[in-house]
């Protein structure tokens, strides 16, 4: 049941690219925290952070994409190299701006676009970059094992920011973020080199559109997509915390619970995540977590204390998290190599705008209605949805690991 660390054993160039990332992911989400809290201490106004969100997403969703065609046409590794050493000089201007003689509001603005534009530019790379370092048989607890960090940083780098803005203020709070993206640029370069595929497409519109068609000729991989927007569009809650928050009593203690308790759940699903290597059916898998999830945000908009709203949360994200893990160990099999860095950002892309789209579908339906009935309403089409799904794409819940078709 523990989670199965053979790829570390058996792979020195992705226990390199896994060391690395984990630890240059925590420096990450140190500054997540740091550069709304600037933002927030220089103008005092929640819209002034919310822009700062709005300035992270527009470059997310037009430059995914066009880093899924550069990684498809360049050495992943390189293109891994030189935007984390971008996003360390990013991260050396955020310690600057911080000083007492500086503090510019539009730096952060132009430092946040920049980082979310790095990100969405090297991230296909990463994601593309883990099946060519292990055996396919091991792609799944692979994939675990990178998600893993990325819940542990969720959950670690928040509370390491707050403790490092308070005890050293925020130049050095930026600079420990530094630090961290030199520890990655290591490692990267211990890593051997990561070529194109032989007969790989040249970077450019065409390349793109070739990723574009592959997806809608194959209706397996649109399903990994289209099942995630139906979880996130509809069943995305984090706009209502603040409210829900409120209506339970607490102030800004039990927010951070409410946000931290998704995590969790997703963590303990990476840390006993041995078993998943095993599920065949995992289109399946999929369709199962998606209506656990709508589920356990029904009985958290339900819920009349924290005692029965956290765990919920926690079950949602566990059952996110478990989605998560076999739509991309789905995405990573079918897709050939010399394609998988634009699928990687087409996927990307999703990601990012459907947990946006959810929140604002929360919104709107709560202000219409109520809170609990947007949260209830939701996770209720969250698993309409998954039925909808299933009739009109049958084969997505038949896909079987060992005989994989798109």
């Amino acid at each position: 049941m523990i989670i199965d660390i053979t790829p570390l054993r058996r792979s020195r160039e992705f226990r390199l690219l896994w060391i690395g990332q984990s630890v240059s992911d925590i420096g990450s989400r140190i500054t997540m925290v740091a550069l709304p809290f600037q933002v927030f201490s220089l103008t005092r106004s929640s819209l002034a952070v919310g822009l700062l969100a709005l300035c992270e997403l527009v470059p997310l969703l037009t430059l995914s994409v066009i880093g899924g065609a550069i990684a498809d046409a360049v050495d992943r590794r390189r293109l891994l190299l030189w935007t984390h050493l971008a996003m360390a000089g990013a991260s050396l201007i955020l310690a600057v701006n911080a000083l007492g003689s500086f503090r510019h509001l539009w730096v952060l603005y132009a430092v946040g676009a920049l980082t979310a534009g790095l990100y969405a530019l090297y991230s296909p790379g990463l994601r593309s970059l883990v099946p060519r370092l292990v055996d396919p048989e091991l792609l799944v607890p692979a994939i675990a094992l990178t998600t893993a960090y990325g819940s542990f940083g969720f959950l670690l780098g928040p509370i390491l920011g707050g403790a490092l803005i308070a005890a050293l203020g925020l130049t050095w709070t930026y600079l420990i973020d530094v630090a961290t993206f030199g520890v990655a640029l290591g490692t990267l370069a211990a890593m051997a080199a990561a070529p194109p595929a032989e007969g790989a497409d040249r970077f450019g519109l065409n390349s793109i559109r070739e990723g574009l068609r592959f997806v809608r000729r194959r209706p397996v991989l649109q399903s990994t997509f289209t099942v995630d927007l139906n979880a996130m569009i509809f069943g995305m809650p984090e706009a209502l915390f603040p409210a829900v928050a409120e209506r339970l009593g607490g102030g800004p203690q039990v927010l951070g619970l409410l946000f931290a308790a998704p995590h969790a759940g997703s963590f303990l699903v990476n840390l006993f995540s041995g078993r998943s290597k095993h599920v065949r059916r995992q289109g399946l898998a999929v369709m199962t977590a998606v209506v656990v999830w709508g589920g356990a945000l029904v009985v958290f908009g339900l819920s009349p204390g924290l005692w029965l709203a956290l765990p919920a949360l926690a079950l949602a994200g566990a059952a996110d998290m478990w989605s998560g893990i076999f739509r991309t160990t789905i995405l990573q099999t079918v897709v050939p190599d010399a394609l998988r860095g634009r699928l990687s950002g087409i996927e990307l892309a999703v990601v990012a705008s459907g947990p946006a789209l959810g929140n604002l579908e929360a919104g709107v339906v709560a202000t219409l209605v109520s809170v609990p009935f947007a949260i209830v309403s939701g996770g209720i089409a969250c698993i309409l949805g998954v039925g909808v799904l299933g009739v009109l794409v049958p084969q997505f819940a038949r896909y079987d690991a060992r005989h994989p078709t798109p």
